[in-house]
């Protein structure tokens, strides 16, 4: 186990606006990964029409989400675009976190939607109803970090888990005026 930093003081919590905007860049992302991982699944099984094995092709994505988030909260603790808005996930003592807690937290973010869509297939809506419930959701679930003194997710509370803002690390210092070379 990794000893606590001798420096108490916590890391900042990252703001709302740069959370929100970080998953906007993620979920651009994620669609090549996704495209990816559907186009293996489509390959190997001989997959023809789309309603063929579509659950099982939503439980292979739902797999390698789990697998591309949880491997990258335990190894750095920041997505690529985490690092571009200088966010990183961190347990309740900023360590890195555990396979056990990125588990938790990438089922526990699933309550962004779930939600909104059960109620959606429940009161078997159509049209644009199926966007805005999910969509409410989400509003709700952004706008209920407020409720919270460091503003965190309710899903990161649940996990032990805090997204932080951190540092970035620049190879050079912009101060410091660039040598020129001598003639």
């Amino acid at each position: 186990m990794t000893p606590l930093p001798t420096d108490t003081t916590p890391l900042p919590t990252a703001s709302l606006k740069k959370r929100l905007l970080c998953m906007i860049y993620e979920a651009m992302l994620l669609f090549g990964v996704l495209f990816i991982a559907t186009w293996a699944f489509s390959t190997l099984l001989q997959q023809r029409h789309a309603l063929y094995l579509r659950d099982a092709l939503q439980d292979w994505l739902f797999v390698v989400l789990g697998i591309y988030f949880c491997w990258i909260w335990t190894h750095g603790g920041q997505t690529l675009p985490m690092k571009t808005w200088n966010i990183r996930l961190v347990d309740r003592h900023d360590l890195p976190i555990t396979w056990k807690r990125a588990l938790a937290r990438y089922a526990l973010c699933w309550l962004w939607f779930l939600p909104g869509m059960a109620a959606a297939r429940f009161l078997g809506v159509q049209g644009w109803m199926l966007l805005v419930l999910p969509a409410t959701n989400v509003v709700l679930w952004a706008a209920a970090s407020r409720l919270h003194p460091e503003h965190q997710f309710i899903h990161d509370r649940i996990a032990g888990t805090r997204l932080v803002t951190v540092q970035s690390i620049n190879k050079t210092n912009v101060d410091e005026p660039i040598a020129s070379e001598e003639k």
